[in-house]
């Protein structure tokens, strides 16, 4: 009995091991522990890997929605959101902005992301380089511009922003999407 479980778990672990399944909406990157991260990225289907000597990890490729609202929980630094922002206008009054960042992963740049940034480029690039960028924008308005009349402008010139420090690192900013600019 402790035999056949014995091989069962080896087999499972070596013949498993020796394939990696991409699933729709994602890619795969290699980790080969004699080269580093592989620049090939894998698109969804099955792949051949070497066990034990290479891993292969999954990415969401899809758009993802930052979130910026209320209740957001960010005691899991890793959420894929943000409480809402407080800025300060041109004028020196306070703002809070919420809304929606769309971001997707560039599959070009992948091995790039993965190597420089890591796992956590949620909590280390995302959210604070959101959150400056956002202000920097709003800084250029007043209030009243703000909460009234600018609020296409406001987002072109985001998307624009984050791009210029996402995009090199492998993140594409497909838009955003402001859903409140308040007095805060």
């Amino acid at each position: 009995m402790l035999d056949r479980l014995v091989v069962s778990i080896l087999v499972d672990e070596v013949v498993g091991g020796f394939f990696i399944s991409v699933p729709p909406g994602h890619v795969a990157c290699v980790y080969d522990r004699g080269r580093g991260v592989l620049k090939r990225v894998w698109e969804p289907g099955l792949h051949l890997k070497i066990p034990f000597w290479q891993v292969a990890k999954l990415f969401n490729a899809q758009t993802l929605e930052y979130g910026i609202h209320e209740n957001v929980d960010l005691n899991n630094a890793e959420i894929f959101g943000d409480e809402p922002i407080k800025a300060v206008t041109k004028d020196n009054k306070l703002v809070k902005i919420q809304g929606t960042i769309l971001i997707r992963i560039n599959k070009d740049k992948l091995p790039t992301l993965w190597e420089t940034i890591g796992d956590n480029f949620v909590s280390k690039i995302v959210r604070p380089v959101s959150r400056s960028r956002m202000r920097q924008v709003v800084a250029r308005f007043t209030r009243d511009e703000v909460t009234i009349n600018n609020r296409k402008d406001i987002e072109e010139l985001t998307t624009g922003e984050l791009n210029i420090f996402f995009y090199p690192i492998g993140l594409i900013v497909e838009g955003v999407l402001l859903s409140e600019i308040s007095p805060a």
